[in-house]
């Protein structure tokens, strides 16, 4: 008699910087996707696989959705709101340390349409600043009935619940990925991520959102090791100094950093090899925006 097995897609949505990305780390027991203080750091839709008693979820980390007139800001917002036709559970991620606003209020009538399949997180209860009640009180008031879990996803509280829970409503179906995977992503995806994540965590305030990584090229030394090379693209030649450092110093750290992290994702060693280039106006051209954001 075959083996019953379940399967869903989860959709995570929610406004920049509410931890979307830190629970889909912490769900999936490993570095999924990058995280930042740095508001829409998730540029794409990342997958993260969770599987576990024949039932596996495939979350998918959306970015921070922001309602803005600028083309980048737009580009996200369109990938992020593509992901809700599909999923089979949406999750909606809100801060439980800020304070309810406009762009949380854009959100929920983004979400109404979906709401037999939305399930409402509220996240960060372990700030200090944190304000379940009134988090709560927003819910009922804008996706009434909806159901609610709390958690803290930098502390892995209440998620094993909420895992659970979508497991046990997921539809019967085959298992979409071997269940020792979690996540589908490409190497080469996976270093250029983690080397943007160095950057926005060293120089988040010289240059916060005019940073992305072009791949070049890639191979396999006889030990084993990965040699990647690309290029860290800025927008104008002062943040290429600022990238760069003093004597190459910061460039440097960037890239060590990078190294070590990744020496915690992958089986084998990753060496990189990174120069940085200026293109002007880079967040308004439509053909590096649809290269970058997918």
């Amino acid at each position: 008699m075959a083996v019953k097995t379940k399967s869903a897609f989860v959709a995570i949505v929610g406004r920049p910087s509410c931890g979307k990305s830190t629970f889909l780390n912490a769900v999936c027991g490993g570095k999924v996707a990058i995280v930042s203080s740095v508001p829409q750091t998730t540029r794409n839709a990342i997958r993260g696989i969770v599987t576990r008693d024949n039932a596996q979820l495939v979350f998918v980390d959306t970015p921070g959705i922001h309602d803005s007139e600028k083309k980048l800001n737009q580009k996200l917002k369109e990938i992020a709101l593509e992901q809700l036709k599909d999923a089979d559970f949406i999750l909606y991620i809100v801060d439980a340390a800020r304070e309810p606003g406009k762009e949380e209020a854009y959100i929920v009538k983004q979400l109404v349409q979906y709401q037999p399949k939305v399930i409402a997180v509220i996240n960060k209860i372990d700030h200090s600043r944190a304000d379940t009640i009134r988090t709560r009180n927003f819910l009922a008031e804008y996706i009434p009935n909806v159901q609610v879990y709390e958690i803290s996803a930098l502390e892995v509280k209440g998620v094993n619940e909420l895992l659970v829970d979508i497991m046990q409503r997921a539809p019967e179906c085959p298992l979409y990925y071997p269940e020792d995977v979690y996540t589908d992503q490409e190497p080469v995806f996976r270093i250029a991520e983690i080397i943007r994540e160095k950057i926005f965590r060293n120089l988040r305030e010289e240059i916060p959102h005019a940073v992305f990584v072009e791949y070049e090229q890639h191979h396999f030394q006889k030990d084993g090791t990965l040699v990647y090379s690309g290029n860290i693209v800025v927008e104008r030649e002062s943040q290429k100094g600022i990238v760069i450092g003093a004597a190459g110093k910061m460039i440097q750290r960037i890239r060590e950093e990078s190294e070590k992290e990744l020496a915690l994702i992958f089986p084998y060693a990753v060496k990189l090899s990174l120069q940085v280039r200026v293109e002007p106006n880079w967040k308004k051209n439509d053909k590096i925006l649809a290269i970058l954001i997918q």
